[in-house]
């Protein structure tokens, strides 16, 4: 298994805010990952557990909201740990759009 990829994304909205933000925007994740795929998700408190299918794999991930900041990670399986670099930089460009 290799290392999740791992960000911190700051923002200014406060906890519910943001939560109101990422349930709106989750769904434009499967764009992040080459092929798409299909997204299952659900909310445990304020951490967002979601799983997305793509190029036949399974990635698990979780978004923990937090008062000023919401930490992402994503489990990539082998195949996709060639993409963590570009899937790391998506992921904090677009979630930092989403939460502005």
């Amino acid at each position: 298994m290799t290392e999740p990829v791992k960000v911190d994304i700051p923002h200014k909205l406060g906890r519910e805010a943001a939560r109101g933000r990422i349930a709106g925007g989750v769904g434009k994740l499967t764009e992040m990952f080459p092929g798409g795929g299909h997204l299952e998700q659900r909310w445990d408190g304020d951490t967002l557990h979601f799983t997305l299918s793509a190029m036949g794999q399974t990635i698990a991930s979780r978004l923990e909201v937090f008062d000023d900041r919401v930490h992402a990670e994503v489990d990539l399986p082998p195949m996709l740990a060639l993409f963590a670099g570009k899937i790391r930089d998506k992921l904090a460009t677009k979630a930092t759009a989403l939460l502005k």
